[in-house]
């Protein structure tokens, strides 16, 4: 199974460097795109020191969005999507959520912190389906986008909702689904990367997308 890993990352300079040394490391690994989301810090120099792929968009998409252009890009048909922003991140977690959907033969995988951030924990624990770190096929994917345009959406429109997306679908379609923990792993906070008051509304933003589609109904 060829695997292309998809980081989307949005002014990640000095963080995104710490998640691509780990992906490269992994032999399971046949493909990494980075998708630079219109930043405006050094985050496609930074990923350029490393073998991947960089593909930077004009301007800010979101994250839906940014998935969806790696994907277009990648060779393979079996993606796993990683945050740039993860603290902690070791080889044995890539290849977990790997060796998890190959070996049980999984529709989709999703990795869920523990042991690395008391309030990253709890948010992951009380709702996975947030979480940002995926396996999932081409196919699916297709499918999910049709998904999100039955409900008169759009992938390039919906930002960090396509997580609860993805999760709905998953329910409704019965697909086997499996989660795995990433002890030790955590992300940087969005207070600590634009300060208190942007990270606030920041959050408020990202947490208002992803109920919106967790309330929808199809």
């Amino acid at each position: 199974m060829h695997v292309s890993v998809v980081v989307p990352a949005y002014n990640e300079a000095g963080r995104v460097g710490a998640v691509l040394r780990t992906v490269v490391s992994s032999d399971l690994v046949d493909e990494v795109i980075v998708v630079d989301d219109g930043s405006e810090d050094a985050t496609a120099q930074e990923a350029k020191t490393f073998p991947v792929n960089v593909l930077s968009l004009p301007a800010n998409s979101g994250k839906a969005a940014a998935l969806d252009a790696g994907i277009e890009r990648a060779r393979n048909d079996v993606f796993l999507f990683l945050d740039a922003d993860l603290v902690g991140l070791r080889r044995e977690h890539v290849e977990s959520l790997i060796s998890a959907y190959a070996e049980r033969h999984l529709d989709m995988v999703v990795g869920v912190f523990s042991s690395g951030r008391a309030n990253t924990d709890l948010s992951q624990k009380l709702n996975p389906t947030f979480s940002g770190q995926r396996m999932i096929s081409r196919e699916l994917w297709e499918r999910a986008k049709t998904f999100v345009e039955q409900a008169d959406e759009s992938v390039h429109k919906m930002h960090f909702g396509i997580e609860t997306a993805l999760s709905r679908l998953a329910s409704k379609e019965g697909w086997r689904l499996e989660y795995v923990k990433l002890e030790g792993v955590t992300h940087v906070l969005k207070e600590e990367k634009r300060g208190l008051a942007k990270g606030i509304l920041a959050r408020l933003k990202m947490y208002g997308n992803m109920i919106k589609w967790l309330l929808k109904r199809f």
